[in-house]
């Protein structure tokens, strides 16, 4: 599926990606570098007012068929090496692997029929997902997307949960410890337990269909305090409820809701998916329909963008963020020749969906 690429020339195109570091906000280095090689592939490519990189291919009438990976890794640079058929660095899962994979498929892919259009967004491992916002505010709709996060070769990703990124601050009058009434301090952890039983006993960060908290950050003393709460929700969840019944509970202080994204969720039945599941058969894999209880861009798009889409992409999402993060280079071969037979087969398919 990779014939019209040279020799070794997508394992040579992930190993120098990873070797630019791109934490997030720093990726312009590894946009301008993408931007050359895309450009050498045939893509018409540029950058966009956000700094991501946009290349399409045009083939002839038919269907546009996005797929889009980010650029960004979270900080910490790790040695890139490779050990046989191992290749280490960071973003070799998250997202690096995935987003070399589109890069190399959609060039391969002469078979498609359409346009195809290969998107690296910046600022994913933020709060703000300000490229992908970018791409759903500048950008026009495709008729499908596949977003490329680690699923594993043989596996397709349905949904992601969605979030609410919190924070409450909250000052008072300086006074001694010994006094009763409430400090700083106090009314922050008061805070976060109150939002833990909001929630209710069942919540947790390992189901799909149930909302999960983590207290991110919590700093300040007896005057000045300040915490930061991120809750993962399910499909149907009512963020403005919970932040009603927050304040409802809470003694001064000002609570923001930083950022919200719903939950998102493709059916087997949509043609994306459809087509993935296909590629994967052809290949001797038994595909994996996956829920993930994180989010990613797919949330952002599907938030505004109802196309058929799906989340797609080499590698294991167990060791995203990992200091042995690594990509088997099979796999990653895999994941190119996926989504090569996926590109080809979808406008067939968006046309009788």
């Amino acid at each position: 599926m990779t014939s019209s690429l040279p020799d070794g020339y997508a394992e040579r195109l992930l190993s120098t990606m990873l070797a630019i570091p791109s934490p997030s906000r720093e990726e312009a280095a590894l946009a301008r570098y993408l931007l050359g090689e895309m450009r050498e592939l045939g893509f018409a490519a540029g950058l966009d007012a956000a700094g991501n990189v946009v290349g399409t291919i045009d083939r002839g009438p038919g269907p546009t068929v996005m797929l889009l990976g980010h650029l960004d890794t979270v900080p910490g640079a790790l040695d890139v090496r490779c050990a046989g058929d191992v290749q280490y660095g960071r973003g070799a899962v998250d997202a690096k692997g995935p987003l070399a994979a589109m890069i190399c498929a959609a060039a391969a892919a002469t078979g498609f029929r359409g346009t195809v259009a290969v998107i690296g967004v910046v600022e994913e491992e933020t709060p703000s997902s300000r490229g992908a916002m970018e791409i759903r505010a500048a950008h026009d709709r495709p008729d499908a997307l596949v977003v490329g996060e680690p699923s594993g070769w043989s596996g397709v990703v349905l949904g992601y949960r969605g979030k609410a990124d919190i924070e409450y601050s909250v000052e008072v009058p300086a006074t001694h410890s010994s006094n009763p009434v409430p400090k700083a301090a106090e009314l922050c952890a008061g805070a976060w337990s109150a939002l833990v039983e909001l929630l209710g006993p069942d919540a947790t960060h390992a189901s799909f269909d149930l909302p999960g908290a983590t207290l991110i950050s919590f700093t300040g003393d007896m005057i000045s305090a300040r915490a930061r709460f991120d809750v993962r929700t399910p499909p149907g969840f009512d963020t403005a409820a919970l932040m009603a019944g927050l304040r409802a509970r809470l003694t001064g202080g000002e609570l923001r809701l930083l950022n919200s994204v719903p939950a998102c969720r493709s059916r087997r039945t949509d043609p994306v998916v459809r087509a993935l599941y296909r590629a994967i058969e052809e290949r001797g894999g038994r595909p994996c329909a996956k829920l993930k209880t994180a989010t990613s861009d797919m949330n952002t798009l599907a938030e505004v963008w109802s196309v058929p889409m799906a989340t797609y992409g080499p590698g294991d999402s167990r060791l995203d963020h990992a200091d042995d993060e690594h990509i088997s280079l099979t796999e990653f071969r895999s994941g190119i020749a996926v989504l090569c037979s996926a590109l080809t087969a979808l406008p067939a398919l968006l046309g009788s969906s």
